[in-house]
């Protein structure tokens, strides 16, 4: 009977790797929760292997996957988190700039803020008792949060908002703070906002660029990955695949660039 049951005990540890080899795991930013999601299908659709997405903070991932945490890609929203796993040996180097984003200021409707791509509203709401909450991802680990925070500090508004903030774990999160309803604004990607879940709930202006850091979208197979989580890859960096990527509102680099 113990020749068996250590049989039956190294078959049932084993199944998980199995599985994994199979169904690929995928880290990826909040932000692209809803255009992975559709490329993923598309995947499968011209006849690629499935694909297990999960989706949350860039810095978080960056420290499961150091940690030994089973991901095969990762696309992260912060190109520094790759290149941080590219120097420790946990990834392969260089990785693909795959898409840049865009941060918004989102407005649910009956807001009494005003939409104002210079934010000058928000800061006098916030002065004057209008903004109560505003919802942004948390920036010490969300890169989307941290464009916020810098966007928000590049016209004055941060020492005003700070006691303010509702912090999402991820953009994800925070863009589920801003329909809500407990938050007169918020501060989004732009790939979270123009997906059909925001239809009717708000409006939304795409704040400048310039004032934050670009927020540089590196993709990275992690050390070990299979053959199916590199046929993502490779299909990721498609026409079909980047067109997807246009669609959420993400801007392309140009095809093959580093």
């Amino acid at each position: 009977m113990k020749p068996i049951l250590i049989l039956l005990m190294l078959a049932l540890n084993l199944a998980p790797v199995a599985r994994a080899a199979d169904v690929p795991n995928i880290a990826a930013a909040a932000d692209l929760k809803f255009a992975l999601t559709e490329i993923a299908a598309a995947h499968t659709q011209a006849g690629g292997a499935r694909v297990n997405l999960s989706f949350g903070s860039s810095g978080i991932f960056r420290r499961q996957i150091a940690q030994g945490a089973p991901f095969e890609l990762f696309l992260s929203a912060d190109e520094a988190y790759v290149a941080a796993l590219i120097a420790e040996d946990r990834a392969e180097g260089p990785g693909t700039l795959y898409a840049i984003g865009r941060i918004v200021l989102f407005l649910p409707n009956g807001s009494p803020v005003k939409a104002d791509s210079r934010l000058r509203d928000l800061v006098a709401a916030a002065r004057d008792g209008r903004l109560k909450r505003l919802a942004i991802a948390n920036p010490e680990h969300a890169p989307y949060g941290r464009a916020a925070r810098e966007a928000l500090q590049h016209v004055g508004a941060w020492d005003a908002v700070a006691d303010k903030l509702a912090l999402g774990e991820n953009a994800a999160q925070a863009a589920r703070f801003g329909i809500s309803g407990s938050t007169q604004a918020a501060i989004l990607p732009l790939s979270l906002v123009r997906n059909d879940e925001f239809a009717g709930k708000g409006g939304f202006v795409t704040l400048p660029e310039s004032w934050h850091a670009p927020l540089r979208q590196r993709m990275v197979l992690v050390k070990g990955a299979g053959n199916a989580a590199r046929r993502f890859h490779d299909f990721l960096q498609t026409g079909e695949a980047r067109a997807l990527f246009a669609k959420h509102g993400f801007v392309l680099p140009p095809a093959g660039a580093q």
